[in-house]
């Protein structure tokens, strides 16, 4: 009888248990947005896209999501919703797409070089230009990462961009990978050994990449344990000599109030170097923002412990991001001029 008891017990607490958990990760993932699905066209093809509007008003303004690296779909799976949710709140309709390859849109991302990708942000500018329900109000662009050499090109070039949000950008390919490899081996606490090893592999990387070196020649010539496959080697030749630092001073021709946010447990980016730049070059228009963040603007135990990590974003995904963060998003969109 106790044991029957005692069993009755614990599958009433475990029931229990998954009831709280299922609330929490509904309450957890439910935002203040209304979504709908679009395909755009865009050079080589279309993109699936999702636009994030706000669930009461009017909009005043539209935010288009430029992506960082790698095969991100139109919510970067759920983890931009409440970056969606900070700009609708300020009254912003937020506008992200697939990337080529990447759920419903065609192509490959990684045949794309960054004017490729500027020539794609700008197509979807054009498109939404021609919608009768855009906002009328400003138009920005947020991006991050590898969305740095995007943002500047883009709004640079066009008199429709309002505003742009930079979050964790580099400046120069190369010196962002360098500080990569060296953060790397810090965190894993590498030997002199391995630091000279890794250091001279990168060294003749880059010498390959400068010659134009094939993908077979590339393999032969690396010992990195885990070597780039072919369609990588391609992307790194289009766009290692990848620097933001022309575009950036383009960009402050135009005089648009620029937000860069950056976290000071970067270990991607150098964001000491990122803010000099920035701040040299684009002057009165930078608005800065540096959280207790990684390179994501997560929290640091987030991206130091991937348990922690995946059931925060399973059952409260605004919880990922250092305090203050989406505050600061949403601030900053609500004192850009209509």
């Amino acid at each position: 009888m106790d044991r029957r008891r005692a069993a009755g017990a614990t599958a009433l607490l475990l029931s229990a248990l998954l009831l709280i958990g299922v609330c929490t990760a509904l309450a957890g993932n439910g935002y203040r947005l209304t979504e709908t699905t679009v395909d755009i066209p865009v050079p080589g093809g279309t993109v699936e896209a999702v636009i994030a509007s706000p669930d009461t008003g009017e909009p005043r303004g539209t935010v288009l999501f430029v992506h960082g690296d790698g095969p991100v779909d139109a919510t970067h799976d759920g983890l931009y919703r409440p970056w969606w949710e900070a700009a609708a709140d300020a009254g912003y309709t937020t506008v992200s797409w697939s990337k080529p390859g990447v759920g419903g849109s065609s192509g490959d991302w990684l045949d794309q070089d960054m004017d490729d990708r500027a020539a794609e942000v700008s197509a979807v500018i054009d498109w939404l230009a021609e919608q009768p329900g855009t906002p009328p109000g400003p138009l920005g662009l947020w991006g991050a990462s590898q969305a740095g050499w995007v943002l500047p090109k883009v709004a640079a070039e066009r008199d429709d961009v309002d505003f742009v949000v930079a979050v964790s950008p580099a400046v120069n390919w190369l010196r962002q990978g360098r500080f990569h490899l060296l953060a790397e081996l810090d965190r894993v606490g590498a030997d002199p050994a391995e630091r000279d090893r890794a250091v001279a592999d990168s060294d003749r990387t880059r010498e390959l990449l400068a010659a134009g070196a094939d993908y077979r020649t590339y393999r032969a010539g690396t010992t990195d344990p885990r070597p780039m496959d072919p369609a990588r080697w391609d992307f790194a030749r289009l766009n290692f000599r990848a620097d933001a630092t022309a575009d950036l001073r383009a960009l402050s021709e135009r005089g648009i109030p620029v937000l860069l946010m950056l976290g000071d447990h970067d270990l991607n980016v150098d964001v000491d170097e990122t803010a000099r730049v920035y701040t040299r070059l684009l002057g009165p228009d930078l608005r800065v923002e540096r959280f207790d963040a990684a390179h994501s603007l997560a929290r640091p135990a987030m991206e130091e412990s991937a348990l922690l990590g995946v059931a925060t974003a399973v059952l409260w995904p605004r919880a990922l991001f250092a305090p203050g963060t989406l505050d600061a998003y949403r601030s900053f969109l609500g004192r850009v001029r209509s």
